[in-house]
């Protein structure tokens, strides 16, 4: 061991038994406790660096890894957990060199099982075993987050609010891919007019939040590259703040490294991106669809049959579809696109209220437009999607939004 690096005198849990990994089966997690240092190295060390935990996900390391662990080690980090994502056997000696460094943690899928399951394999092992840490920090592999800004996260995580830290990149570097340049820039306007919030870096592996939100992070669903962008979707929805910490962009061979599939994992990202409004959508149509049904239904089988004047006949018949579809629509956002677990009584009324003022926004601004000379149909169909956006929007931030449960 390199009498450089540094250790940690915090209580480690050595495991002795088999643990599982993640989905699936897993072999031994080493565990490497490690001796209390002097007291005059522990004064040196960052107090930051010192109380949180570094994850990183591995899949087929090389070289890069062991020298990227060694710097963490040298600049303070205590606790170090990877997570071996069902490498090949020819890459199992670098993980047997890394779990015999004191306070470095290997934890093994037998298979893989994508980076989201890695990750949550890391939370799980993390909340179960390290409970004296005060937060956590992912890094990927390939040693592309520096030990610098590794320890600018942990010290925002102790000085700053409860929230998901996002080491971005510049990507208006000359020395960034396109590839990468394009695909992030995409991606975070994207993300901006679906949830609000723009953030520079959707696809950073450069992340950290406090130890509270393990279980939340746990929670969250997807196996894979998808999984980060579902964190953050997550955390829009939920109401926890995301806050863009500018790190250094580094890129070795052109980003070759990179286990990224350009177009697999961007399908993935994409379809987590726009499967909510893809939902909503669907949702309006299906809406629609009973609205259509339900009028013809009413107008031309039943209320004929009830003996309905035929003067009330199109009022009754539009006003009961309308309702209906409405209240169908409604628990299809609330169940289905937004899975929301607020109170029916407490959306609903939101609901209903936002319904009233799309209603009123839509016949005041098409009457305006009339009046300027605009068209009637094409003054109506401008301000109808505008405002169906608009209530995608209101509806994911304040009808079915979580936040209050989490504040």
């Amino acid at each position: 061991m390199s009498a450089r690096r540094a250790s940690c005198d915090l209580p480690i849990n050595v495991l002795s038994s088999r643990m599982v990994c993640g989905s699936g089966a897993a072999r031994l997690c080493r565990v490497i406790a490690s001796p209390v240092l002097p007291a005059e190295r522990i004064e040196k060390m960052s107090k930051e660096a010192w109380q949180a935990v570094i994850l990183i996900p591995s899949l087929e390391p090389d070289d890069r890894l062991p020298a990227y662990v060694d710097r963490l080690l040298e600049g303070g980090f205590c606790h170090v957990v990877i997570v071996d994502d069902g490498s090949s056997q020819k890459t199992q000696p670098i993980f047997d060199d890394l779990a015999s460094r004191q306070g470095v943690t290997v934890l093994h899928h037998d298979v893989n099982h994508g980076k989201g399951v890695a990750l949550k394999t890391g939370y799980k092992w993390i909340e179960a075993s390290l409970p004296e840490v005060s937060g956590v920090i992912t890094a990927d592999a390939d040693g592309q987050h520096t030990v610098e800004d590794c320890v600018r996260l942990a010290k925002v995580l102790e000085e700053g609010e409860d929230a998901l830290y996002l080491g971005s990149r510049d990507f208006d570097q000359p020395d960034v891919p396109p590839k990468s340049r394009k695909g992030n820039k995409i991606t975070s306007a994207v993300f901006k007019a679906l949830y609000g919030q723009y953030l520079p870096d959707t696809q950073t592996g450069l992340r950290a939040f406090r130890r509270k939100e393990l279980g939340f992070m746990q929670e969250v669903k997807g196996e894979r590259y998808e999984y980060e962008m579902n964190v953050l979707i997550a955390c829009a929805r939920r109401g926890l703040p995301m806050k863009a910490i500018t790190i250094k962009t580094v890129y070795e061979n052109n980003n070759e490294g990179t286990h990224f599939h350009p177009i697999r994992d961007s399908y993935r990202i994409y379809k987590v991106i726009l499967g909510g409004f893809i939902k909503f959508m669907a949702a309006s149509l299906a809406s629609w669809v009973i609205d259509q049904g339900l009028t013809h239904l009413l107008f031309y089988q039943l209320l004929r049959l009830m003996g309905v004047p035929a003067d009330f006949m199109a009022p009754i018949s539009t006003t009961v579809a309308r309702v209906v579809s409405a209240v169908c629509n409604f628990f299809m956002n609330k169940k289905l696109v937004f899975q929301s677990t607020k109170k029916t009584g407490s959306s609903g009324w939101r609901y209903a209220l936002l319904a009233l003022g799309i209603w009123a926004v839509s016949t005041g601004v098409t009457w305006g437009l009339e009046r300027v000379g605009v068209a009637l149909w094409l003054g109506k169909l401008i301000i109808d999607i505008l405002l169906y956006f608009v209530s995608y929007r209101v509806q994911q931030n304040w009808v079915f939004s979580d936040k209050e449960d989490h504040a």
